[in-house]
């Protein structure tokens, strides 16, 4: 009977069990949500807005506690920030560290264009930007759309210059040009990965010149002057840049019943905010529980900002030592006894497409927190699958709060697929699936999830950080 009760769940609408204050709490946690994502539209954004609402919340930087010499003891709440573009969040529990961790990780970064090192040029009066591109995208949704400019300009003499530009009603905006459709006979008839190639992704930034008509490549020293006079900034100054072009404009309510939210960036930030407030909402646990906050998954997780460099393995490190547990071998057990989460969005049923899909096992909206017991391509290639006891403890865990949920695969076998950073933390013998919140237009510059989904998935990650 436990087993067909839950189908019948797995197979109902989240909304269905909402009582009026729950569905005030629904719609209360996706308008916080829908606010941060109208800001947090780069890796330090989010990591700048989570570490400010987590010291608001009691919450330390670890460096600081080091520093001091101080120790940890349970209920002593810390963050570790690296780089600007990683956090981890702990709070110590009752328990030895050696007992293991009770971990969410998200990453943080998204799909999107990165300017080159060298981006600014002139072509036949006109000021554009080169560009590169960044993760899987389809290049042809990028054109034609408002962006705007995220990022950080660091100086010779270490200054750090904070850009945004394009969010703001009276900023104005840049873009990529499209060609018009009475000329594309040739480029309609190219493959859709082809209708755009990457090196046409060049940003119109400015058509305006400079009085002087003397000057060579007077548009392109108007907008160095107007960079200038804002920022403080040179040309040669984009080589210390990281500056990233994104949709520009806020997260918006989606649908005429205001069901579902549009943003850029909910894979896999919709992931990494329910996992921070899940996380906020525990001030006591037995053992110590982490939301991981990780960059540059999008591109295979490399890099000292990304799951594969040693950041996390060495702040556990950090950790025990000030609870004066460490020891090279209790790390190793602290993380082998640990479980995970692997916060990671899924691809939803669009009725619009289903024959990528198969429905049996395939995520809907409006159906709770998904479990991608594996993902990968294919033959499961290059993916982590969590094995059937970790699967049943879910399951109970799950059920035990009520949490409506659901299982997926990312489509049919050989139609592509994706992977996420379970494989890296399982590489330590630790207990790992992945799950999160279902997503139609992945990787699409706007993409739409329920906010039914959103409430369930926090309630799932609160679950799991309670019960496992």
């Amino acid at each position: 009977m436990e087993d067909l009760k839950g189908l019948k769940k797995k197979d109902g609408f989240a909304w269905d069990n909402y009582s009026e204050e729950q569905l005030k709490d629904v719609f209360d946690l996706s308008e916080r949500y829908r606010n941060f994502m109208s800001k947090a539209k780069s890796e330090r954004e989010c990591v700048d807005d989570f570490i400010n609402l987590a010291k608001n919340a009691g919450y330390k930087d670890l460096n600081e506690v080091i520093k001091n010499g101080e120790t940890l003891k349970s209920g002593d709440k810390v963050y570790s920030n690296n780089m600007g573009k990683n956090l981890a969040m702990f709070l110590i529990g009752d328990k030895p560290l050696e007992k293991g961790l009770k971990i969410l990780g998200a990453h943080i970064d998204s799909p999107r264009i990165d300017l080159k090192q060298n981006p600014l040029y002139e072509d036949n009066d006109l000021a554009l930007f080169e560009t590169h591109y960044y993760g899987g995208i389809k290049k042809y949704q990028w054109v034609n759309i408002p962006l705007a400019i995220h990022g950080v300009i660091v100086k010779k003499d270490g200054t750090r210059i904070n850009v945004v530009i394009g969010e703001d009603d009276n900023d104005p905006v840049i873009g990529i040009s499209d060609l018009l459709v009475h000329l594309s006979a040739t480029q309609l008839a190219k493959k859709a990965s082809e209708v755009i190639e990457g090196e046409e992704l060049n940003v119109l930034i400015g058509s305006m010149p400079i009085k002087d008509k003397d000057a060579k490549e007077r548009v392109k020293g108007n907008i160095l002057i107007l960079l200038n006079e804002k920022y403080g900034i040179d040309e040669n100054d984009f080589v210390s840049a990281e500056l990233e072009l994104v949709p520009a404009g806020k997260a918006r309510d989606y649908g005429l019943d205001r069901s579902m939210i549009m943003a850029y960036g909910q894979d896999d930030r919709v992931c990494a905010y329910t996992s921070f407030e899940a996380l906020l909402k525990l001030d006591k646990t037995d053992k110590t529980c982490v939301a991981l906050f990780v960059d540059k998954e999008e591109i295979g997780s490399v890099g000292a900002t990304g799951m594969q460099s040693r950041f996390f393995e060495n702040t556990v490190a950090e950790i025990m030592d000030r609870c004066n547990e460490y020891s090279e071998l209790k790390l190793r057990r602290c993380l082998t006894n640990s479980k995970m989460l692997s916060s990671d969005v899924s691809a939803a049923f669009d009725p619009n497409f289903p024959s990528v899909m198969e429905k049996k096992n395939s995520a809907f909206l409006g159906k709770g927190i998904v479990f991608n017991k594996y993902t990968g391509a294919r033959g499961k290639y290059s993916c982590n699958d969590a094995n059937a006891e970790y699967m049943a403890e879910i399951r109970s865990i799950m059920d035990k709060h009520g949490v409506t949920w659901q299982t997926a695969e990312l489509g049919k076998v050989d139609q592509g697929g994706g992977g996420t950073i379970a494989y890296i933390l399982a590489q330590y013998n630790m207990q790992v699936i992945d799950c999160g919140v279902a997503l139609l237009n992945m990787h699409a510059p706007w993409e739409i999830a329920s906010k039914a989904d959103i409430y369930e998935t926090m309630k799932g990650y609160y679950a799991f950080l309670l019960e496992a």
